[in-house]
C-alpha cells in the first residue's frame, strides 16, 4: 500500500477544522504539523507521494526519497519544490491552481477599501469617543476618496489578477494590465510596465515568483511610480525589495502599501517593514477563509485521483 506523506497540515487547518480523511482512499496516511531537517528526510525514505504546502522539497529530500512518485502541493505557488530536479526523476509536481481566486481578490479590496475610505481610523475614532465631543454631527478629520475613475494596475493576468479586474470594474476604475502572456479583452488596457507604474492610482501584484520577477519591485521601480501611489503584494514577498517599499514608504513616493506575504515567513524581529508608515501587513492569509481551505483539498484529491489514473491534471515542471 502506498504511503502518502502530509508535511506541514498545521498550514492547512485552524483547531482541526478540515477533515484529511479522503486521502485515506489513496494509502497510508503519515501526517506532520510541520516536518523538517532530519525528521523529514527520515520520513520520506518509503513514501510513495508527498504532498505539502510550503515544506522545501529539494534534491536532498527527494535522494532521500527512492521510492516518490508524486509530489502534490496545497497551494498555487511552487517555488518551494526543485521542479526541473523532479521532472529529471519522472516525478509530477501538481498544484491547486485558482482555488483561492476568490479569497485574494476580495483581500486585495479590503485592502483597498482600507485605505480609501478610511473605516478603521474613523472605527477606533469612535472607539475612543471622538465622536461624542464633535462640534458638528459628521466628523471629517480622516481623507477619505472615491474609487471611481481610479485607475489599477494588475500585473500578471491568471485567475486572480482577472477577478481583482472584475471587481474594479464594478467600481467604475479604470483598469491597466501588465502580463507576459498575450491575451485579449477589450474591458481592459495593456499596457507595458513602466506605463502601468506611471498611470496607476493602485498597483497590485498577482504573478508568479520566479527568476525573472524576484525583487522585481525594487528602488528604481519604486521610483517610476504614480506619486501617491497605494502599493498591493498578495503574491509572494520574494517579488519586492522590502528596503526599497519601505523607503517608498518613509520618502512620501507612495501613500501607502498593504502586503500579505513577506520574502522570510513568518515574519522576523528585524524586519524593516514593521517601521515602516501606511502600511497594512496581514500574516499570509488571503487563501485562509474556511470555504477557500475547502476547496484546495479537494483541488489536491481530484489532483491525485487524476495522477492514479494515469492522467495528471495541473501539472507544472512536465
Amino acid at each position: 500500500m502506498a504511503k502518502l506523506l502530509l508535511t506541514d497540515c498545521g498550514t492547512l487547518t485552524q483547531n482541526n477544522d478540515l477533515d484529511l480523511t479522503a486521502f485515506s482512499q489513496f494509502g497510508t496516511v503519515v501526517s506532520f504539523e510541520n516536518l523538517s531537517g532530519d525528521d523529514l528526510l527520515r520520513e520520506v525514505a518509503d513514501a510513495d507521494i508527498i504532498l505539502c504546502n510550503k515544506t522545501p522539497i529539494t534534491k536532498a529530500v527527494m535522494d532521500a526519497a527512492p521510492n516518490l512518485k508524486y509530489i502534490g502541493l496545497f497551494a498555487t505557488g511552487y517555488n518551494n519544490i526543485d521542479t526541473q530536479e523532479a521532472a529529471r526523476r519522472g516525478i509530477p509536481v501538481c498544484n491547486a491552481g485558482s482555488y483561492s481566486t476568490s479569497a485574494v481578490a476580495q483581500q486585495v479590496f479590503a485592502y483597498i477599501l482600507s485605505h480609501y475610505s478610511a473605516v478603521e481610523k474613523y472605527a477606533d475614532l469612535v472607539r475612543n469617543g471622538g465622536w461624542i465631543d464633535s462640534p458638528t454631527f459628521s466628523m471629517l478629520c480622516c481623507p477619505t476618496d472615491e474609487l471611481k475613475d481610479k485607475t489599477i494596475g494588475i500585473i500578471g493576468y491568471g485567475s486572480i489578477g482577472k477577478r481583482v479586474a472584475k471587481i474594479a470594474l464594478a467600481f467604475e476604475m479604470n483598469v491597466l494590465v501588465c502580463t507576459r502572456t498575450p491575451q485579449v479583452d477589450e474591458n481592459v488596457t495593456f499596457v507595458k510596465f513602466d506605463e502601468l507604474l506611471q498611470q496607476s492610482d493602485i498597483s497590485t501584484v498577482h504573478c508568479p515568483l520566479t527568476p525573472q520577477s524576484a525583487e522585481m519591485f525594487d528602488e528604481q521601480t519604486f521610483a517610476k511610480c504614480k506619486d501617491g501611489a497605494f502599493f498591493i503584494n498578495t503574491a509572494r514577498g520574494g517579488i519586492v525589495n522590502e528596503p526599497a517599499l519601505t523607503d517608498a514608504l518613509k520618502g512620501g513616493k507612495l501613500s501607502g502599501a498593504a502586503v500579505d506575504v513577506l520574502k522570510t515567513e513568518p515574519m522576523t524581529a528585524d524586519c524593516v517593514l514593521q517601521n515602516a508608515p501606511n502600511i497594512i501587513i496581514t500574516p499570509h492569509t488571503g487563501w485562509a477563509p474556511l470555504a477557500t481551505r475547502q476547496r484546495l483539498i479537494d483541488i489536491v484529491v481530484d489532483n491525485l485521483k487524476a495522477f492514479i489514473s494515469g492522467i495528471p491534471k495541473n501539472v507544472v515542471n512536465f
